[in-house]
C-alpha cells in the first residue's frame, strides 16, 4: 500500500482527524488536505505519484527558432558556405533579429542529426602503456630547468638537471646537475 493510499484511507474511511493522520504519519497537514483535494478531484488516480516536471518551461526555445536553425543549416551546407553554430548564430541575430546561444544552437542541430560527432580525445583504452620487458633494456633521459638561488634570494645560476631511467624497474640510474647549455 502506498502512503497516499493509507493517508487518504485513514481520513475518508476511518473519519479520523487531518491533524492526528498528518502527526501519525510525519506529513504536514497542507500535504494531506492537498492530497484529499485531488482524491476527490481524480478519485483512484490520487493514490499514483504525480509527475514533478513543470507544466511549460517559459524558457524554452520556440519551435519556430528550432525549425529556423535547422533551415539555416540546409541552406547554408547546399551553398557551400561554413553552416557551424557560429555563423547560424550570426545568421539569426543579424537577419531575424533572434538571439540564441552558441550551446543551444550546437544541441538542436546534434538532436536532429545534422552534426557528424568527431571526438577530439582519443579513448583511455587506444593508449597502450610503453614498457621495457627486461633490465636495462630502455632507458629514459629527461633534463629540468631551475633557477640556483644565492645567500639573500638574489638569483643565481641556471642549471640543468639531468636524469636517467630504466624504463623496466623505474628507478633513476642517475641524477646530475650541470651549467646550463645553449
Amino acid at each position: 500500500m502506498t502512503l497516499n493510499r493509507l493517508l487518504i484511507t485513514s481520513v475518508v474511511v476511518e473519519n479520523r482527524p487531518v491533524r492526528d493522520v498528518a502527526a501519525q504519519y510525519g506529513v504536514s497537514e497542507s500535504w494531506l488536505f492537498e492530497l484529499l483535494a485531488r482524491y476527490r478531484a481524480e478519485g483512484d488516480a490520487a493514490f499514483e505519484p504525480h509527475s514533478r516536471r513543470p507544466r511549460s518551461v517559459p524558457t524554452t526555445t520556440p519551435v519556430e527558432t528550432i525549425d529556423l536553425i535547422v533551415e539555416l543549416r540546409e541552406k547554408l551546407s547546399a551553398a557551400g558556405l561554413d553552416a557551424g553554430p557560429d555563423t547560424i548564430r550570426w545568421h539569426l541575430e543579424h537577419h531575424h533579429a533572434t538571439v540564441v546561444s552558441r550551446a543551444t544552437i550546437s544541441r538542436y542541430l546534434t538532436k536532429a542529426g545534422l552534426v557528424v560527432p568527431e571526438p577530439k580525445k582519443r579513448p583511455k583504452s587506444s593508449y597502450i602503456r610503453f614498457a621495457a620487458e627486461m633490465p636495462n633494456e630502455t632507458w629514459q633521459s629527461d633534463f629540468t630547468h631551475y633557477r640556483l638561488r644565492r645567500p639573500g634570494g638574489r638569483p643565481g645560476a641556471d642549471t640543468e638537471i639531468l636524469t636517467w631511467l630504466d624504463d623496466c624497474s623505474r628507478y633513476a640510474l642517475s641524477v646530475t646537475a650541470h651549467h646550463r647549455v645553449t
